[in-house]
């Protein structure tokens, strides 16, 4: 879950910041579950033992009522010795998903999720190129002489050193994956088979001339998503690993 959190009345996940962090997950969740659950029913605690997210947990009930009743008597409430700090949860946890859309629904939502965390992987690496090239023409430019317009000024270069390349992991999403490392006897039937059990497939298309690699095209973005997620470092025949990103645009 993202740990950051603004008012949602809508929600039914409660945000409990504050908390000791030298206690034992099973302890801290059993002593949560203790106190909240007298406002409501609880379908799931999440509380995490990594750095980023000690001194955390989530509370999910079942409707907005009880999670807004804990909010409002629970807040400053001491566990351990620490006072609880409660807010709304910024998003919903899986578990509140499931329980109001169902099996697909919480699919989907894993997807748009997924989607929007490689959305920002591939901006931040957008920015770290760019802010490289800058630093690289920066430290080029003669000390103490402003620079002069050269000619061809404005034109893209062609040279593939000029610019910093993102790395495929971090490229953002959509409709076109790209299949490396795949095993020299797998062909079209044999790709279309693996990928096409994803929704909204719709083709393989392989490099002539060149063994181990393909692209396979979803109807949508989100079937790609799904795809990758679920094929990205499977082991075919040969233990070969596959790596699974998206198209370079």
């Amino acid at each position: 879950m993202d740990d950051s959190h603004t008012a949602n009345p809508h929600g039914c996940t409660v945000y409990v910041r504050n908390l000791e962090e030298s206690i034992k997950i099973p302890l801290l969740t059993s002593s949560l579950h203790e106190i909240f659950s007298e406002y409501g029913n609880i379908i799931d605690i999440i509380a995490k033992k990594n750095l980023r997210a000690k001194g955390q947990a989530f509370i999910v009930f079942d409707s907005p009522e009880a999670a807004a009743r804990a909010i409002s008597e629970v807040q400053g409430f001491e566990l351990f010795g620490k006072p609880m700090k409660l807010e709304w949860a910024r998003t919903r946890a899986d578990a509140e998903v499931k329980l109001s859309e169902g099996e697909e629904g919480l699919e989907e939502w894993k997807r748009r999720r997924l989607a929007e965390k490689e959305r920002k992987q591939a901006l931040m690496a957008q920015e770290a190129a760019r802010l490289q090239r800058t630093t690289a023409v920066d430290a080029s430019a003669p000390l103490g002489k402003p620079a002069k317009a050269q000619r061809g000024a404005g034109l893209k270069s062609t040279n593939a050193n000029a610019a910093a390349v993102i790395p495929d992991e971090y490229l953002p999403p959509n409709k076109i994956l790209f299949v490396q490392n795949l095993p020299e006897e797998y062909d079209i039937d044999a790709l279309s088979g693996l990928f096409g059990s994803f929704d909204g497939f719709k083709e393989v298309r392989l490099v002539p001339g060149r063994q181990g690699i393909a692209f396979v095209e979803y109807e949508t973005e989100a079937g790609a998503i799904g795809a990758k997620e679920r094929t990205g470092g499977m082991t075919l025949g040969g233990g070969q690993v596959v790596k699974v990103t998206y198209q370079r645009q």
